[in-house]
């Protein structure tokens, strides 16, 4: 196992340094992570902590036990000869031995949020993920996630800016491959992140609305994932072909046994 996540953790790191832009379509169980698996282009999956939540019966934001996102996660590790990053939340208390257990099961990266917590505390938070993928034998890759524009929005924009690159630094210098900065950005706000934390070291969410993946690779963008996005896209799929059944029509011609 070790030998295997090792790679698998050198792997998904050279993915972030690489020149090409790092899409994860983001699996929420090990049917979408087979299924995303096989779609050409697919170099690493990431799992979305809200879909796997939705998909047990829990809201978002911790509410699921620890070792039943564990195991969840474990499961789509399993299914998959790609390396697996896992949405860890804050790290459920105890972010070093959460990244312990995930590594434990095949996750070789992670997100953790620092919820805009004093920055001192972020960074400890940060750095024990680093130091437990370390003590694991794996060069973990932590997508440390500020959430300076998600809880920003009553601030003045300059200063959620200056946040968010003064904690993306910070998590840098304590051994985060990337800094993700979810939020629905624009052109100049990009450009402005990677200005300050780094070509090739920022990470960000595609949500409708957000700027093309092209555009984001132009600009030193690191990463790109879409959280509970592709599942609201498959659950969409889903109540439309359930109306369009009970209004009398019939499953799709196209539909293909994916499953």
């Amino acid at each position: 196992m070790t030998e295997t996540s090792s790679a698998k953790a050198s792997e998904l790191r050279r993915l972030h340094h690489a020149p090409e832009i790092l899409q994860v379509v983001n699996v929420w169980d090990a049917i979408t992570a087979k299924v995303i698996t096989d779609v050409p282009g697919t170099t690493a999956l990431a799992t979305a902590s809200h879909s796997i939540a939705a998909t047990l019966g829990y809201k978002d934001g911790e509410n699921i036990p620890v070792d039943e996102m564990i195991g969840f996660v474990g499961r789509i590790a399993a299914a998959t000869h790609l390396p697996v990053s896992a949405d860890l939340e804050s790290g459920y208390g105890n972010p070093g031995e959460t990244t312990r257990k995930a590594v434990g099961v095949g996750i070789v990266g992670a997100n953790i949020e620092d919820q805009m917590r004093p920055l001192t505390d972020a960074v400890n938070q940060m750095a024990a993920v680093v130091h437990a993928g370390a003590a694991e034998g794996i060069d973990f890759v932590l997508n440390a996630r500020t959430d300076a524009f998600l809880k920003g929005k009553d601030r003045e924009p300059e200063d959620v800016l200056a946040d968010a690159i003064e904690r993306g630094k910070a998590f840098l210098d304590v051994g985060a491959t990337t800094v993700f900065v979810p939020g629905l950005l624009d052109e100049p706000t990009v450009t402005a992140l990677v200005a300050g934390i780094g070509w090739n070291k920022v990470s960000v969410i595609n949500i409708p609305g957000s700027l093309p993946p092209a555009k984001l690779q132009e600009l030193g963008v690191a990463r790109i994932s879409y959280g509970p996005w592709t599942q609201r896209v498959a659950l969409t799929a889903l109540a439309d072909a359930a109306a369009a059944l009970l209004a009398g029509g019939q499953l799709p011609q196209d539909t293909r046994p994916l499953n």
